[in-house]
């Protein structure tokens, strides 16, 4: 059991990453300016409050706690949610005073998250990737505060490592869209639509680029990563996604409708797969994403499916030629960017900036 110190604990992704490292027998340390009822803290969790950005806060906090690792999801968490220079300042601070303190505290294991939107998909001036699925190897080309924010959350720890060796093991994952555990039986997602909505209507998942991931499939690779941090190389970025893309068509359909000149990327794109690669996860650390729409919807979503069909199809050819499934290794209205929001790691924000809705 590690003592784990989570900041933005009251968020829609902070949550889950609460409760199922709370639920995996670690004892918990959520930290946000806003607290949830005390009666929904999972057992082994403990809450405080606090200003992050507050000088001298965070070094407190972590001083205090002595925790054996630290995970930073506190952020505003919406592109264009807040004046840009208030995002922009906000994320990087946040990142950099978290990181900064669990340092000098002598943490042995940090963690912060980042976003897929880093990558710079939905940009005005337009966006395509050398190819798909896109991974970590994809250029970045961040467009707005929030993306560009992100990306030095990221470069933030791999600077540390930089600075630390290996006494200090960091890392930053990259969420894809996250749907928390009662978005499944109809509540509203961030972006104000169902899971429903959002699959009877592919323009509502465009420009996300039909990422998702279950917010406890993100706790869960949380808890693989820390464990798995020591053995593999220091300062890694990682995409957290599903094994399926949140459409009920096969993305190499849907990408030249929605995506100009994607047509050759994503053509092989077939069946349920995405365009977010999760190889490196897999490889790495041997971590799989346990729920996916098709699993999880209550009830089953009663549309046509015709990915999941083509996919079925495809597998049970492949299995006749003795081969493996078509797709098995791959992951992964015009874009716009009032839409654009893929990742969810709600927490701290200074006082008169907008933060999510839990």
């Amino acid at each position: 059991m590690s003592r784990i110190f989570v900041t933005g604990g009251s968020g829609r992704l902070g949550r889950s990453v609460v409760a199922g490292l709370a639920d995996a027998g670690h004892k918990v340390i959520s930290v946000d300016r806003d607290a949830i009822p005390a009666e929904q803290l999972p057992a082994g969790a403990e809450q405080h409050t606090a200003d992050l950005l507050a000088p001298g806060e965070a070094e407190r906090l972590i001083r205090e706690t002595a925790p054996d690792a630290v995970i930073h999801l506190a952020a505003i968490a919406v592109p264009f949610s807040a004046p840009e220079d208030v995002i922009f300042s906000t994320n990087t601070r946040l990142a950099y005073a978290v990181v900064s303190a669990a340092t000098d505290a002598g943490v042995p294991k940090i963690v912060t998250a980042s976003s897929p939107t880093a990558l710079g998909y939905g940009s005005p001036a337009g966006w395509l990737p050398p190819s798909f699925p896109l991974d970590e190897q994809t250029p970045p080309k961040p467009w707005n505060a929030y993306a560009l924010s992100k990306l030095i959350a990221e470069q933030t720890v791999q600077m540390f490592a930089a600075a630390q060796g290996d006494r200090i093991r960091y890392a930053a994952f990259r969420p894809c869209y996250v749907l928390s555990p009662e978005e499944w039986e109809g509540a509203l997602t961030q972006q104000g639509h169902t899971i429903r909505e959002r699959l009877d209507d592919p323009a509502l998942s465009a420009p996300a680029l039909f990422n998702y991931v279950d917010a406890r499939d993100v706790a869960d690779f949380l808890d693989v990563l820390l464990e798995k941090l020591d053995s593999i190389p220091n300062g890694q970025v990682f995409f957290v996604g599903a094994k399926d893309a949140l459409a009920t068509a096969p993305l190499s359909e849907l990408f030249p409708r929605f995506l100009p000149g994607s047509g050759p990327l994503t053509e092989h794109l077939t069946g349920t797969s995405p365009a977010f690669s999760i190889d490196k996860a897999r490889e790495l650390l041997g971590w799989e994403p346990k729920r996916s729409w098709r699993t999880e919807l209550t009830p089953p979503y009663e549309g046509a499916d015709t990915a999941a069909s083509e996919q079925a199809a495809l597998n049970e050819q492949a299995a006749l030629n003795g081969a493996a499934p078509n797709g098995a290794a791959l992951n992964g209205a015009t874009l716009n960017q009032a839409a654009l929001n893929d990742e969810n790691p709600a927490g701290l924000v200074p006082a008169g900036a907008t933060k999510e809705t839990p």
